[in-house]
């Protein structure tokens, strides 16, 4: 078959319902990642699913899967004999036998329901899966669990395509949706520490270089020589990353003291379509997961005094890499400075509970459990009306809206504006006539209620926050 210009590569799912995940749990997790993969660039075709007790540790799958998986790859569907590493080819051996053993003749009716095997409405890897793969191979296989490198090995040479695990296409999304300096470094920092390890797993590792002074010696090896490169790279974007944070960090400082809103949650929850319909900015809206790499700040529009700004931050998803999480403790700074987090959660979203669950964690990991929050349940507008009722009875704390629903979006800023004038109070200020200049500072933090001016200068009535008044008392007492 001649392919277009049009259309996209194909991949393979691979999921192995792991004792303790229901069958829900498992569509889910497999639909996410088919999402992500789908994200990524490539159309799924078909997705390979098995009931065990573990992952195989040769393959992941066990033998009978293998082969099926093959067949919509062109691979072989074995693990070739003469593997690299040979001292351990009999415990991967052993491995491949306690594969079998699990029962890969059994397991061609346990995984053959229809929740993991249907995608986009083919039957999956049945007949009509097989057909469709047979005109056009998938070049790629994604697999819903981190492995090791050495099982991605095994699959790559049993199936002749790319094996890319979970962690392995989040990381492969940033890298091509990160946009500003300092995403872009954190994210080539978290791709090279996924890379580095799984580099023995290349072949022509064993050539070593000359030894030292003289040419004595066993001297680096090339995975050496390609393990310490990798090092001296990471060192080198860590040093630059501290500079991009220490120029972030400056700019946060400057705001400090201003009345600041978070907008966190799951990835594709609908929050920079709420930052665009609360600040009228211009930010990036698209229907794919991690459209948002990059925290955006804006200020609430129309502009109430004080200034109140919402910062759109990169969303979680599940089994998110946790090199990716420590990359992006400085992006989630702004979510740790907030005055206020909006947990925004997909209501449509059949799974958005341990979603919720997901954006908690991570926030809880970086200390920012103790911020004042609420939630949003975003995308009613996708619900029944019998839908919503179960909804508030079960979040009676929530706040049920649309980012497309003009009315709902400005309930919602009047309920922002209102969390801060609880927290405001109303102070005197006097502001000398050699001190003019500061009268845009004052306007800038604090709401001026009323002002009068006299020999020594002006008597400003203003409401502000503690924080911002007892800077502003600072400025003037100078």
């Amino acid at each position: 078959m001649t392919t277009t210009n049009q259309e996209r590569p194909l991949a393979v799912l691979v999921g192995v319902q792991l004792p303790g995940v229901d069958d829900v749990e498992h569509a889910a997790d497999l639909a996410e990642l088919g999402r992500l993969v789908h994200t990524l660039g490539f159309d799924v075709i078909a997705t390979v699913s098995q009931r065990r007790s573990a992952l195989a540790a040769a393959a992941v799958l066990g033998e009978g899967k293998l082969k099926e998986l093959a067949e919509l790859t062109g691979g072989s569907g074995v693990v070739p004999s003469g593997a690299p590493e040979r001292k351990n080819k009999a415990r991967a051996r052993r491995a491949a036998e306690s594969g079998e053993d699990e029962g890969d003749g059994e397991l061609g009716g346990d995984d053959a329901d229809g929740a993991d095997d249907d995608d986009d409405g083919d039957a999956g890897p049945g007949a009509g899966g097989a057909e469709q793969a047979a005109a056009r191979r998938a070049t790629i296989v994604a697999v819903d669990h981190d492995i090791s490198p050495s099982q991605a090995r095994n699959l790559e040479r049993a199936t002749g395509a790319q094996v890319l695990d979970r962690a392995g296409v989040i990381i492969e999304i940033f890298h091509r949706h990160a946009r500003s300096r300092e995403a872009k470094l954190e994210v080539e920092i978290a791709r090279l520490n996924y890379v580095a390890p799984r580099l023995r797993e290349t072949g022509g590792g064993g050539d070593r270089q000359r030894g030292g002074i003289g040419g004595k010696g066993a001297g680096e090896s090339a995975l050496e020589l390609d393990r310490r490169k990798i090092r001296d790279r990471i060192a080198e974007l860590k040093h630059e990353l501290a500079s991009v944070q220490r120029e972030q960090s400056t700019r946060r400082a400057l705001r400090q003291g201003q009345r600041r809103v978070a907008l966190v949650g799951y990835t594709n929850a609908g929050k920079s379509s709420l930052m665009r319909a609360l600040t009228g900015s211009e930010v990036l809206v698209a229907d794919k997961l991690f459209a948002t790499l990059d925290t955006t700040v804006r200020a609430l529009h129309p502009e109430v005094r004080p200034r109140i700004l919402v910062s759109d931050t990169v969303g979680f998803i599940k089994k998110l890499p946790h090199d990716l999480v420590a990359s992006f403790r400085s992006t989630l700074d702004e979510a740790l400075e907030a005055s206020l987090l909006l947990y925004v959660a997909d209501a449509s979203d059949p799974t958005f509970r341990d979603q919720l669950g997901v954006t908690r964690g991570v926030l809880s990991e970086i200390g920012a459990s103790e911020v004042p929050s609420r939630l949003l349940l975003n995308k009613v507008d996708r619900l029944s009306e019998e839908e919503r009722d179960a909804l508030r009875l079960e979040f009676p704390e929530a706040t049920l809206l649309s980012a497309k629903i003009p009315a709902d979006v400005a309930g919602l800023r009047e309920s922002i504006i209102a969390f801060f004038e609880e927290s405001m109070v109303e102070a005197e200020l006097l502001l000398p006539y050699a001190k003019q200049s500061l009268i845009g500072e004052i306007y800038e933090n604090a709401r001026v209620v009323s002002e009068e001016y006299g020999d020594e200068g002006g008597r400003l009535s203003v409401r502000a926050h503690p924080a911002a008044l007892d800077r502003l008392r600072s400025l003037l007492a100078r």
